[in-house]
């Protein structure tokens, strides 16, 4: 999804970010304006289920960390409106080591929301499949693959499947073209022990 103007495409979280993105209902909001577009403190609080001053609140301190910014092509009188200042984040695996724990800390709960945040996408659309035109009831996928790969192997794989859902980015960008919806695609990549 594109938002007018256009955002940037992916920030790098550092220990300081990190900091303020690390809470559950900050991923959510960040979420929900990254994949639904620019929206209010309260329509945000009526599809998440929360308070208007929470998500203000909430709203407020992704703004301070650079996350959200104000839309003000959308706003009408009083109404703030909020919108992803990135199109996406990426994650650096080396804050889960870091020396200080309270950055640890963030990180391993940043990674616990994000794959909470994926199994629920998968359950929702489980469980709404069938409001779904046919088109789209015969192309989904739920895939699981082992492989028996080198950490390096891994590695590469995990770059080419990157660089070709990027390939795949801006090939229906309209958001008038027939037929064109969000896809979500979720990729795990991790280690299992056999005996």
């Amino acid at each position: 999804m594109v938002t007018e103007p256009r955002t940037p495409e992916v920030r790098q979280l550092d220990a300081r970010s990190l900091r303020g993105l690390a809470h559950p209902l900050r991923i959510q909001l960040l979420d929900a304006l990254r994949f639904g577009g620019p929206a209010t403190a309260s329509q945000l609080a009526a599809k998440l289920g929360e308070s208007s001053g929470a998500t203000s609140y909430h709203l407020r301190q992704l703004a301070e960390y650079g996350f959200v910014e104000d839309a003000p092509e959308r706003g009408k009188g009083r109404e703030r409106w909020w919108k992803a200042a990135q199109r996406g984040l990426r994650f650096d695996d080396a804050l889960l080591t870091d020396t200080d724990p309270a950055v640890r800390g963030a990180a391993d709960l940043y990674v616990h929301e994000v794959a909470t945040a994926q199994t629920r996408a998968v359950s929702t659309w489980l469980g709404n499949r069938d409001s779904w035109p046919e088109e789209w009831t015969r192309v989904w996928d739920l895939s699981s693959w082992t492989l028996r790969l080198t950490p390096e192997t891994t590695q590469e794989l995990v770059e080419k499947m990157h660089a070709l859902l990027d390939s795949y980015r801006d090939r229906v960008s309209d958001e008038d073209t027939p037929g064109a919806e969000q896809v979500r695609f979720h990729t795990h990549a991790f280690p299992i022990r056999t005996d």
